[in-house]
């Protein structure tokens, strides 16, 4: 299915998230283009169901995040947002549910033991550009931009400076948040925002060269690596080594890796079980 095709489908049907399936790849595919894919609260809730049952899925090995229309994701919906002004709390509640579930559907991405690759077909600003930053790899389009733009609006992108911040430099990240201008997909690849800017019609090509290629590889070690990568993240150096040592030994123990080594001294393929 061509990228075309698979933006049409998508842009005809009233589903906020899309789904398609291209062997062991999941493709999930926002789908409000009308409102360049702003993430309501309903489009926040159907796309973390999704991640969520992936998850659990073992047909599946890798998901691919892509977009219909004319922007990959514009951030929150701020259309929404605002209509709850008028409620009595002037929206506080129904700001911090929404600010909490895109956190949390964030975070269940990074949980998910399947590798998310976002497809930028366009332009990813605020927590659209959080949602690039926070999955795993990022293919862009050449003419694709990003920016973290609420500081020109009097709203300093907080939240998707989390993710943001754990991507690129600290600099990088501040220039970005205080500048709100449009960074280029070129320089996005420059600043570790996205790994690789392709022509726009092989944005989907080339997420799925990526896809097929990690799910080639043993879905139980893909799983314990995606854990443990982002785990040791979080740990002082000595504290990151020992917990990476204990994930070493259990992964030792474990068939795929039996199988695996065995394959590589016996020079033939690797039969993997997913355990």
């Amino acid at each position: 299915m061509t990228d075309q095709a698979a933006l049409a489908r998508a842009a005809a049907s009233d589903d906020l998230i899309m789904e398609d399936r291209r062997g062991t790849v999941a493709i999930l595919t926002l789908n409000r283009p009308a409102a360049r894919n702003a993430l309501s609260l309903a489009m926040i809730a159907t796309l973390h169901s999704a991640i969520d049952r992936i998850a659990q899925d073992e047909s599946v090995s890798v998901v691919i995040l892509a977009a219909a229309g004319p922007a990959f994701c514009a951030g929150h919906d701020f259309k929404e947002l605002t209509v709850h002004r008028h409620d009595d709390d002037r929206g506080r509640a129904f700001f911090a549910e929404t600010m909490r579930a895109c956190a949390v559907m964030m975070q269940a991405i990074v949980h998910c033991p399947k590798p998310v690759i976002a497809a930028v077909h366009a332009t990813a600003t605020a927590a659209g550009c959080q949602l690039v930053a926070t999955c795993d790899l990022a293919v862009a389009a050449d003419s694709a931009a990003f920016a973290m733009p609420g500081v020109n609006i009097g709203l300093f992108c907080s939240t998707p400076m989390v993710a943001l911040s754990r991507n690129v430099s600290r600099k990088q990240a501040m220039e970005m948040l205080l500048l709100g201008e449009m960074l280029e997909a070129a320089a996005a690849r420059e600043y570790g925002l996205v790994n690789r800017v392709v022509p726009a019609d092989r944005v989907m090509a080339e997420a799925m060269s990526m896809a097929e290629t990690i799910a080639s590889k043993s879905p139980l070690t893909v799983a314990i690596g995606k854990e443990a990568f982002y785990q040791q993240l979080e740990l002082d150096l000595s504290g990151a080594y020992d917990y990476a040592a204990e994930v070493m030994v259990r992964n030792m123990l474990a068939r795929d890796a039996e199988e695996g080594i065995n394959a590589f001294i016996e020079k033939r393929p690797p039969r993997w079980e997913g355990r």
